[in-house]
C-alpha cells in the first residue's frame, strides 16, 4: 500500500488511550449512525473489521471527558500542521453532537479557553517554535472557518484571528517563507469572511502586506510571489482569475 495523502491524516499517530478517547468522541459526534461513523472511520481511523457496536455510552458525548478531548486536539494541532488543517471539521462535529444530545457546551468552552491561552502566549510560542506558531494560526483559522453562531462566524474569534495574521505580516515574519505561506493560505481560506466581519482591519492588514511586498528587505522570490498573488486575489473579489491561476501556479511549480 502507498503512503496516505496529507488529507487522510490518521488518529493512529496518537497513543492507544488517546486514540480510544477520540474514537469515542467521534462516534458520539456521528450521532450513533453507522453511515456517519463509517465516514469518520474512513477519514481518521484505519482499524480493520466491521464497525464496532455503538452502545448507549458511545452515543452520548457526555460519556467522555470532552474538556480533555479539547486539550488533546489543541495539543496535537500545535505539533502537527497536517492535523491542524483537519481539526476544525472534527471539532465542529463534536460541538454539534454535544449541543444536540446533551444540551451542553463543555467541549466548545474547553476549546475556546485553550485557544485563548495559546493566543495570549503567542509571542512566546513563536519564539519557542516557529512550526508550533504556524500550526496554531492554521488551527485557529480552521476553527473560525467551521464554528458558527446563528449561521455566522464567531465574533469572539475575529480579532484574535486578525491579530495572528497581522503578526504574520510583520517584517521579521515576512522574511520567513513558512510564515508568508501560512499568511497567504489562511487569507485564501478565511479572508473574505474576515473582511465581512471587519473590513477596516482587512484594509490595514493589506497595507502591511503591500508595504512588505514593495519594500522587500529580506524577502525571498517565493515570498514576493505569494504576497503579490494574495494582493491580486483580494483585488479580484477573493477569487482567482484563470490567467492569475495559470501565472502563479506555473511560477510556483517552476
Amino acid at each position: 500500500m502507498g503512503e496516505p495523502s496529507r488529507e487522510e491524516y490518521k488518529i493512529q499517530s496518537f497513543d492507544a488511550e488517546t486514540q480510544q478517547l477520540l474514537k469515542t468522541a467521534l462516534k458520539a459526534a456521528c450521532l450513533g449512525t453507522e453511515d456517519g461513523y463509517s465516514a469518520w472511520q474512513r477519514r481518521y481511523i484505519t482499524c480493520p473489521g466491521p464497525m464496532p457496536c455503538l452502545n448507549t455510552q458511545d452515543r452520548n458525548p457526555g460519556a467522555v471527558d470532552l474538556e480533555k478531548v479539547a486539550n488533546v486536539i489543541v495539543d496535537h494541532s500545535l505539533q502537527d500542521c497536517v492535523f491542524s488543517k483537519e481539526a476544525g471539521r472534527m471539532c465542529y462535529a463534536i460541538i454539534q453532537a454535544e449541543s444536540k444530545q446533551a444540551g451542553q457546551s463543555v467541549f466548545r468552552r474547553g476549546l475556546l479557553n485553550r485557544l485563548q491561552q495559546e493566543y495570549q502566549a503567542r509571542e512566546q510560542l513563536r519564539a519557542r517554535s516557529l512550526q508550533g506558531w504556524v500550526c496554531y494560526v492554521t488551527f485557529i483559522c480552521n476553527i473560525f472557518d467551521y464554528l458558527r453562531v446563528n449561521n455566522m462566524p464567531m465574533m469572539a474569534l475575529v480579532n484574535p484571528v486578525y491579530d495572528c495574521l497581522f503578526r504574520l505580516a510583520q517584517p521579521d515574519s515576512l522574511s520567513k517563507e513558512e510564515e508568508v505561506d501560512c499568511l497567504v493560505l489562511q487569507l485564501h481560506r478565511v479572508g473574505e469572511q474576515l473582511e465581512k466581519m471587519n473590513g477596516q482591519r482587512m484594509d490595514e492588514l493589506f497595507v502591511l502586506i503591500r508595504d512588505g511586498f514593495l519594500l522587500p528587505t529580506g524577502l525571498s522570490s517565493l515570498a514576493q510571489l505569494l504576497l503579490l498573488e494574495i494582493i491580486e486575489f483580494r483585488a479580484a473579489g477573493w477569487k482567482t482569475t484563470p490567467a492569475a491561476h495559470k501565472y502563479y501556479y506555473s511560477e510556483v511549480s517552476d
